[in-house]
């Protein structure tokens, strides 16, 4: 039971996450599920995880995300009714004209995932260039220049010390969206020693997030 309760409670945190995640991290991209030598599984550089993740809330496959759809997606990985209803609003509403450059704004709120790129901040880690695609040596990077205790995971201090090495100067909305995203992750997902591990960031990378939860979330129901 005790067991059971942590898993609730962590995949709760992370539909709160996730929320957040998807107003800042924009310069995400597609993996594909090829390996190393050492079984892992590696993102391709040369896709756009960024779109996969948005896919995930196009139900019908239209290459367009209303919020009808985002709510349809969150409630799909377990969210309640008020924050996939607050997530469709907020998200799109963020998100809808940036992705739709030179258009008249729409009631709709509709964000076109061909564009989702277009929304990406500054100050981030780097880890996706400008046109979305996953950099292997950045991701490195993280842990060889600030995983200073645990080669394969952050303390909250370290992570300071990565959100302070990717200021950009006076780029102030870059630096909340930076400071967001990462705190919020730690925070939620930091193990009981208040470690941020290099797989938990590997899973939100890969784009298969939202696919594994909603499978978890379908499971769930089923065993009820």
């Amino acid at each position: 039971m005790e067991n059971n309760g942590r898993r609730e409670r962590y995949i709760s945190r992370i539909q709160i996450f996730l929320l957040f995640l998807f107003l800042h991290q924009i310069s995400m991209a597609t993996s594909s599920s090829t390996t190393n030598n050492n079984g892992e599984k590696q993102i391709e550089h040369d896709q756009n995880v960024l779109q996969k993740h948005v896919a995930f809330f196009d139900r019908n496959h239209d290459g367009i995300v209303y919020p009808w759809e985002t709510f349809q997606g969150f409630r799909a990985i377990g969210c309640g009714i008020i924050l996939s209803s607050f997530a469709a609003i907020f998200i799109n509403f963020g998100l809808s004209q940036k992705t739709r450059p030179g258009k008249f704004p729409s009631i709709f709120l509709p964000v076109e995932i061909k564009n989702i790129t277009k929304a990406k901040h500054g100050s981030d880690s780097g880890v996706y260039d400008n046109e979305g695609r996953f950099v292997p040596s950045i991701f490195e990077e993280i842990f060889s220049k600030h995983a200073r205790k645990h080669p394969s995971a952050l303390t909250s201090d370290e992570l300071m010390g990565l959100l302070k090495a990717n200021r950009e100067p006076k780029d102030y909305k870059g630096w909340l969206a930076s400071y967001s995203e990462w705190k919020i992750l730690h925070v939620l997902c930091k193990d009981k020693d208040g470690l941020l591990h290099k797989e938990t960031i590997r899973g939100v990378y890969d784009g298969s997030l939202f696919e594994r939860m909603e499978k978890e979330h379908s499971e769930k129901k089923k065993n009820k």
